[in-house]
């Protein structure tokens, strides 16, 4: 019978120092048979990769890199924990390894790291994310032809019930937000869960269909939680929008007002160089989307203003927006001034997405119609734009409905005088 693998706690730089120096690796586990190792030498650790095919043998093992214990990750030479959990994977299934890999059980583990290896879209580190975090610590070491409908279940009901997971620094202890209370709170959650549901299932499904699984029935079954996904219904009114613009510091402020004016995401303007911007047809070229297909963003008035005043006397290779500090913007590099700028301006709460929102909701509200709306926004469908804009637009059933209920005259006049 194989040994049990003690587990370390490898993650974290801090966690790492407190280990003894020796000569034998701390080992922690990533799937069946496949470890992740890092050696505390007297000045300097490193990560280590070990891998042993089922029924037992020898381990083959292979030093992968530096650890980043006194000095950052470079990403080659110097490896950061996730950085070194990928380098082991890839070696894992490298030919060099003989295969081995694909001889024995076919785990839930493996399905993922298949699923990721040939992932097309363009979401994928929150993919991984969701995947290491939330999926591979429960199901990663199960054998895909021993995985039942209730182990899913029990795991996608559990993910439902867990606090929500909040922004954490990279060396720090994961921050949680309080577990869910109120019907709202676990409405998001259950939502959540059917978002990580889904990853899963495309992973198992993938391997379904590479006849890795005998049968697709066990995940087949498991159904996501009904009727949880209610579009988000928050846009702000013209007068919020000038008070967001004006509260928000000059840099950021610039994002606010293109996001306004185009609807676009973060990342697609964020991405922007001074080459996508067309003062003739009056036109922005968004190149990178979510949906990896470019599309264009018809300006108004306004619009061209502000992206001529971006552009003029800029190289076209430029980025479009850029920090104070001359740095372009991060990935998550929204979130603090969107809060500051929303707090200074006293609006209740509203994300940077929602300025996109804004900006379909001014559209609906005019009476666009919905096929314009969603080309607009570069929805892949109309039942997207409907599903969130359909109630702002001029109706013939709601002009109907108030002309045939008028005139019951049970509501007094309001005495209020509207000062200014």
């Amino acid at each position: 019978m194989a040994r049990t693998v003690q587990d370390f706690k490898l993650g974290k730089r801090e966690q790492r120092l407190r280990l003894e120096a020796r000569k034998k690796p701390y080992w922690t586990t990533i799937n069946e048979g496949e470890h992740l190792g890092y050696y505390r030498g007297a000045r300097v650790g490193k990560w280590l990769a070990r891998f042993r095919a089922p029924g037992g043998g020898a381990y083959q093992e292979a030093t992968l890199a530096q650890a980043d214990d006194f000095a950052d990750a470079d990403g080659e030479v110097i490896l950061n924990f996730r950085q070194a959990q990928d380098k082991a994977r890839s070696w894992f299934a490298s030919p060099d390894r003989g295969g081995a890999r694909r001889t024995g059980p076919y785990t839930v583990g493996t399905a993922l790291d298949d699923y990721v290896a040939d992932f097309t879209g363009k979401d994928l580190a929150n993919t991984k994310r969701r995947i290491e975090k939330l999926i591979r610590p429960t199901l990663g070491a199960v054998e895909i032809a021993r995985l039942t409908s209730k182990q899913i279940d029990d795991w996608k009901l559990a993910l439902a019930r867990s606090p929500a997971r909040l922004r954490t620094a990279a060396d720090a202890d994961q921050n949680y937000r309080a577990a869910p209370v109120s019907t709202e709170d676990m409405r998001r959650r259950q939502s959540n869960a059917n978002r990580v549901l889904t990853v899963l299932k495309a992973a198992l499904n993938k391997a379904f269909r590479g006849e890795k699984a005998a049968s697709d029935s066990a995940w087949r079954r498991v159904k996501p939680f009904p009727k949880v996904d209610a579009p988000r219904l928050r846009y702000l009114s013209d007068a919020e929008a000038r008070r967001l613009v004006n509260s928000a510091l000059p840099d950021f402020r610039l994002l606010i007002q293109a996001a306004l004016l185009t609807g676009a995401r973060y990342a697609e303007l964020t991405n922007l160089e001074v080459r996508d911007f067309d003062a003739a047809s009056a036109s922005l070229w968004l190149r990178e989307t979510k949906a990896g297909v470019g599309r264009a963003v018809y300006l108004d008035a306004e619009g061209v203003q502000l992206f001529k005043q971006q552009t003029a006397g800029r190289a076209k290779s430029d980025r479009m927006f850029l920090k104070s500090t001359g740095q372009p913007w991060g990935a998550a590099h929204q979130a603090r001034p969107m809060a500051e700028a929303r707090l200074a301006a006293k609006i209740d709460h509203v994300s940077f997405h929602d300025l996109r929102r804004t900006y379909g909701a001014r559209l609906a509200l005019k009476g666009v119609p919905m096929a314009i709306i969603a080309e607009a926004l570069g929805h892949a469908d109309e039942r997207i734009t409907r599903k969130h804009y359909a109630h702002l637009s001029p109706s013939h059933v709601g002009d109907v409905v108030r002309a045939a209920v008028t005139g019951m005259q049970i509501v007094e006049k309001s005495k209020v005088v509207a000062i200014g």
